[in-house]
């Protein structure tokens, strides 16, 4: 009986270094540590590191999955909070904006120059796109939003936030991706509002 209670622990250990590891790349990113540096300012072994990921590059991407599975839970769990449907699309936009607005520039522009870590931005990208059109026919099936085509809505948000997620917009706005996120959850809520 007592194997739970170190598993326990040891996941608990894992997720706090996970935790800890997400907030010191968001803040200053990862392109310019090394592990020893990880290790150094998590006051842990590169040994605890590599349980947690054979590689930088995987540990890398590893808190990259983490960092955006912790902000999914967040997000749904404001959406599910909220029972307007007029409101839960922007509830769901704030949120992600409220998600990414500890990401520094520099952690941004590493996961852009690191494929891996891309790449797992641009499936959360998706996901979100997806997750903004359903909520979307929600609110025009509830009667909440105009009679709009939910498919061109969701295309046209999918097109801003794959050009959020690629830098395109903080190049062409100046916009962090936290205050593109709002400044979308804006536009769309006066575009989608029943007149």
């Amino acid at each position: 009986m007592s194997t739970p209670v170190p598993v326990r622990r040891g996941a608990a250990r894992r997720e706090q270094l996970f935790d800890q590891l997400v907030g010191l790349l968001l803040a200053e990113g990862f392109a310019h540590l090394t592990l020893d540096d990880l290790a150094a300012r998590l006051h842990c072994s590169k040994r605890t590191l590599y349980a947690l990921a054979g590689s930088k590059e995987q540990l890398v991407r590893a808190a990259v999955v983490h960092f955006f599975r912790g902000a999914t839970e967040r997000v749904e769990a404001a959406v599910a909070a909220e029972g307007d449907p007029s409101r839960r699309v922007g509830r769901y936009l704030g949120a992600v904006a409220i998600e990414l607005a500890p990401a520094s520039a520099r952690f941004v522009e590493d996961v852009a120059g690191f494929p891996p870590a891309a790449e797992v931005y641009a499936r959360n990208t998706r996901a979100a796109a997806r997750r903004v059109q359903q909520l979307v026919d929600e609110g025009v099936a509830a009667g909440a939003f105009r009679n709009v085509h939910t498919g061109f809505v969701a295309d046209v948000v999918t097109s801003v936030m794959v050009r959020i997620q690629q830098r395109q917009v903080a190049a062409a706005t100046g916009l962090d991706d936290a205050d593109a996120y709002a400044r979308l959850a804006e536009l769309l809520l006066h575009g989608l509002g029943v007149p």
